[in-house]
């Protein structure tokens, strides 16, 4: 049995940035990661664009113009101004040539066709040149930039309509178990409804993996077997929920291993998730998650979440942590080390009851985790306690 940061250090070495080009509509390419330079097709802005709300004026040295027309966003006439002429603007439209600076509105008194400065003005303000964001033939965005909402804008403004990216991973999940019945059908004395899938997917969705598939077997090793050798070659990385312990009918281990999985670790020193697997087969990465529900989903959280950063060859491959005092108490049972559920709000944290492993209800309601290491045996009021964030 290895310690969790030995496990960690282990997916981190193993798993490869898969670095396989592909090419996204823009309106899909949100965290993705650039497999190559984008160069700007135009200027941006492609005109002289007023920033303000105000007048565009041809300077002359009195407080006092004359408004000789409107120019609206949109707008694509460009009237000639004398010194001392003035023009009627709006934020985003085109400034005129003839134009050399913009007053905003609040800065001038208007009377019928004239307008009066309340203090003399510089040369060019409040105008957005040609290409001052960024010009035609520049850089634009840098292979490997992840691609966020704010560069999915930038780019749509430049007229790109698709993006070459990096390849995101294929993912499978596989549930097991006798007694998982699909919610909708009718429980009979026994059976359970089967939650984990949805929760294991609802997790790569919250972090931007959508190619998921999902695949549900019996208790029968080779439905099992027959199983996971398709999703093992078919995608880049297996998500086993269950089976993996060594009960009479867990069969995850024995087809593993007749499949040649390399086994990278089995089972780490923590609570939850003490039977976590780690293996490989050629291209693929499989992890076997424990079957309770909250402790799939820590091991999610601290390994998989790893797994998917690594494959997306990001520098952040952890969750956020950060040291924050409690304001509740805790003592541990037994010398794990231990990721309890609990609320961040801002200042403190709060250890929540239920912290079984079967349990998602205390789950559903945390934002975060505190990490108990293994010689801490309490956590009183106001200890600083390690505390790993989750997506909300």
């Amino acid at each position: 049995m290895i310690t969790i940061n030995e496990a960690i250090d282990i997916v981190k070495t193993k798993c490869l940035p898969l670095l396989i080009e592909t090419t996204k509509p823009l309106e899909k390419s949100g965290g993705y990661k650039l497999s190559c330079n984008i160069y700007a097709p135009m200027n941006m802005p492609p005109f002289r664009q007023s920033a303000m709300d105000g007048y565009a004026l041809n300077w002359h040295d009195k407080l006092t113009y004359t408004v000789i027309a409107e120019i609206k966003a949109g707008d694509n006439h460009q009237p000639i101004l004398k010194k001392g002429e003035a023009v009627r603007i709006f934020t985003g439209a085109p400034v005129p040539d003839s134009a050399n600076t913009v007053i905003m509105q609040e800065k001038v008194t208007r009377n019928e066709n004239t307008i009066k400065l309340e203090n003399p003005i510089a040369i060019n303000m409040n105008i957005r040149d040609v290409g001052e964001q960024v010009k035609k033939s520049q850089l634009a965005l840098a292979k490997g930039t992840k691609l966020t909402p704010a560069a999915i804008g930038y780019l749509s403004s430049l007229g790109i309509k698709e993006v070459n990216v990096y390849k995101k991973p294929s993912v499978a999940i596989l549930t097991t178990g006798n007694e998982l019945v699909e919610p909708g059908i009718h429980l009979e004395y026994g059976q359970i409804y089967e939650s984990n899938s949805q929760m294991l997917l609802s997790a790569l969705y919250s972090f931007k993996f959508y190619d998921v598939t999902i695949h549900k077997v019996k208790d029968d090793y080779h439905e099992t077997l027959n199983t996971l050798d398709h999703v093992i070659k078919e995608h880049d990385l297996v998500i086993i929920s269950g089976g993996i312990s060594v009960g009479d009918y867990d069969f995850v281990g024995q087809a593993l291993k007749a499949l040649q999985v390399e086994e990278h670790f089995y089972k780490v020193n923590q609570k939850p998730g003490k039977p976590l697997f780690f293996g490989t087969k050629q291209d693929t990465y499989i992890f076997a998650l424990p079957g309770n529900p909250a402790a799939s989903l820590t091991c999610f959280y601290i390994y998989v979440f790893t797994a998917l950063q690594r494959l997306m060859n990001s520098e952040f491959y952890k969750l956020p942590r950060i040291q924050v005092k409690s304001d509740s108490i805790f003592k541990k049972h037994g010398d794990r080390p231990q990721f309890l559920k609990a609320t961040y709000n801002g200042n403190t944290v709060t250890i929540l009851e239920g912290q079984s492993s079967s349990m998602l209800q205390t789950y559903a309601i945390c934002n975060a985790l505190v990490f108990m290491p293994e010689d801490q045996s309490k956590i009183k009021v106001d200890d600083l306690v390690e505390v790993i964030l989750l997506p909300v």
